[in-house]
């Protein structure tokens, strides 16, 4: 099995990957991003896709926003905060907040 490390990429034939945590150095609660970038049998790479795991707290609630990934200039949209969780709880109130544009 590959072993992540950050900014490290890890290369297969396969087109999934486990990602195996070491017990005694975890992810650390909280949002990790993963990346992935393929290769045609004519070498051309693809665009970078990334997405966001979230390694959830067993005290603390744990925020999950959804959304789209892309929209139409001028359109409204919607973001979603329903898949956030509590384990032994529920979840009472959502603050939302835009944070301005990203890079």
């Amino acid at each position: 099995m590959p072993r992540f490390e950050i900014n490290v990429p890890t290369e297969t034939d396969q087109p999934n990957v486990v990602v195996e945590v070491d017990r005694t150095a975890p992810l650390l609660t909280g949002r990790h991003t993963f990346q992935l970038v393929v290769t045609d049998d004519s070498g051309n790479e693809s665009e970078p896709t990334s997405i966001i795991v979230i390694v959830a707290d067993r005290e603390r609630p744990t925020a999950v926003l959804d959304g789209p990934d892309v929209v139409n200039f001028g359109t409204s949209f919607e973001l979603s905060g329903k898949r956030s969780f509590d384990i032994g709880g529920s979840i009472k109130v959502f603050r939302f907040t835009y944070l301005g544009p990203s890079r």
